[in-house]
């Protein structure tokens, strides 16, 4: 049984997210415009739109002046939509506008063109008495009124005319005509702007952004989005500020490696974000696992975005040191995703760490690495912001966050690609160093905001049974520029000493 029209105060747009973004949706009997080049995803907006209204009992419009009926089905069934709910009108000009040899030679044929066009949808929208309406696109009008006063005054018209019907109009402008055209922003009581960007490599980039809407407060900023099977996916800008604290007890987590937690100080505090840093293959990424399968011993829930590695390498290499990633996956107590850097945005990214989260329970999360999430990026400015963001968020939320960051180099001087230690609340600093005719590994803890923690520089192993950290490094200098020098008394250096 269909239920009556939706006299709500709100006219939901068919996309949840974007209804956030807008404070609610839009204020009935308002005429709002969507923007935005010729892909960016306007006409599956609208259709959201009206088929949002067709699900709720109002009837809906659509007045297509760029594309054909069939076009327009061709649309909404690439997305497995129907439109037997929404009235569709082509509007197309009359033959005898058409026709050269009945053209007037007193009058333009514009001028003709622009009254019988009006007078066509003011037809329509009398015969349908629609609830919602939209009108693709406003270049078309724009042409046909050659002149911005012209254009203005008919498009006030239009605005007093469905004041007086009732009706919330979402107007669409493919800025083809022109571009720098601001007449509609004065008019409309709510503007957004679809863009369209294309990265040197990769997927193309689109966001959204909330020009203008009377009297309402909306989500400032840009959005990302995408467009899949079913519509606008929206990602709303994270901020953090916006989330209550968390209310667990700052309890210490111990990584369950007897050497790293004595180096820590019994282990990192919840809540809180630890940066492992190093140059590749010193073992960020094995420390980390570490840390998130120590959180699935106890009992919780622990997530894995792996920007850099194939996850079918990566369970093979934990398996290998002694964490069965598919144990604790099969369990539902790991969740593993792969990312890949060109093909999401940072938008997306943060959405998905947000739904494991709170949709999963999630109180411990990896970033492998940060290196893969820059590549994400337009610019390093965004990056840290992104980031800040998205780790305050998680603070928060009580969950406890680890990043790896790979440096440039091997041994000696160290270079990261973005300094990322100021944002972390502990820093984890891993090394080779050069001593006895090979190769080793330290590590130390330069930085823990919470609680105490060692100052010394630790060696550690990664074998079959994981990692073994061993006694501090006392009488040795130089070991974190790689070449290290005996200081101490005796027959010299006896590297490799037993775990602490």
């Amino acid at each position: 049984m269909a239920q009556g029209p939706d006299t709500t105060a709100q006219a939901g747009t068919g996309i949840a997210e974007l209804d956030d973004v807008l404070g609610g949706g839009l204020v009935r009997d308002r005429i709002y415009l969507l923007e935005g080049t010729p892909g960016s995803g306007k006409t599956t907006a609208a259709l959201q739109f009206l088929l949002e209204g067709a699900a709720r009992g109002e009837v809906g419009l659509y007045v297509t002046l760029s594309e054909t009926t069939h076009e327009l089905r061709e649309t909404a069934a690439s997305h497995g939509w129907s439109l037997d709910g929404v009235e569709v009108f082509e509007l197309v000009p009359p033959e005898s506008l058409l026709d050269t040899e009945q053209q007037q030679s007193l009058l333009y044929s514009s001028d003709l063109e622009l009254g019988e066009t009006t007078r066509m949808i003011f037809d329509a929208v009398k015969r349908a008495k629609p609830s919602r309406v939209v009108i693709d696109s406003l270049s078309e009008i724009r042409l046909l009124a050659q002149g911005s006063l012209r254009y203005r005054r008919q498009v006030l018209a239009l605005k007093h005319y469905f004041a007086r019907h009732g009706a919330t109009v979402l107007l669409l402008d493919d800025l083809t005509a022109e571009p720098n055209d601001r007449t509609m922003h004065s008019i409309a009581h709510g503007v957004v702007r679809l863009e369209e960007m294309a990265p040197a490599y990769g997927a193309g980039r689109r966001r959204l952004r909330v020009l203008k809407y009377r009297a309402r407060r909306y989500r400032w900023g840009w959005h990302d989005f995408t467009i899949e099977t079913g519509g606008l996916r929206v990602f709303p800008r994270l901020v953090a500020a916006e989330h209550k604290a968390g209310g667990a007890a700052r309890d210490r987590l111990p990584s369950r490696i007897t050497g790293l937690d004595a180096l820590l100080g019994g282990g990192v505090d919840r809540g809180t974000s630890t940066i492992l840093l190093g140059p590749a293959g010193t073992g960020k990424s094995v420390f980390a696992l570490c840390f998130a399968a120590a959180a699935v011993e106890r009992g919780e829930h622990a997530a894995l975005f792996a920007f850099e590695e194939d996850v079918g390498l990566l369970f093979d290499r934990a398996g290998a040191l002694g964490i069965d990633l598919a144990a604790m996956q099969a369990a539902g107590r790991m969740f593993v995703e792969q990312v890949d850097a060109a093909e999401v945005s940072p938008g997306e990214f943060a959405h998905r760490v947000r739904a494991r989260v709170n949709g999963d329970g999630v109180r411990t999360v990896v970033i492998d690495s940060l290196n893969g999430y820059q590549a994400a990026m337009p610019d390093e400015t965004f990056l840290l912001l992104h980031l800040r963001e998205l780790l305050q968020y998680l603070n928060r939320q009580s969950a406890t966050t680890f990043l790896t960051v790979a440096q440039h180099g091997l041994v000696g001087d160290m270079k990261a690609p973005v300094d990322m230690t100021y944002l972390a609340d502990t820093v984890i600093l891993l090394r080779y160093f050069e001593a006895v005719g090979a190769v080793r590994r330290a590590v130390s803890v330069v930085k823990k905001r919470s609680g105490e923690h060692e100052a010394t520089i630790r060696e550690f192993r990664i074998g079959r049974e994981g990692i073994t950290v061993g006694n501090a490094l006392h009488e040795f200098q130089g070991v974190l520029q790689g070449i290290p020098t005996w200081v101490g008394r005796g027959n010299g250096p006896a590297f490799g000493a037993d775990e602490a």
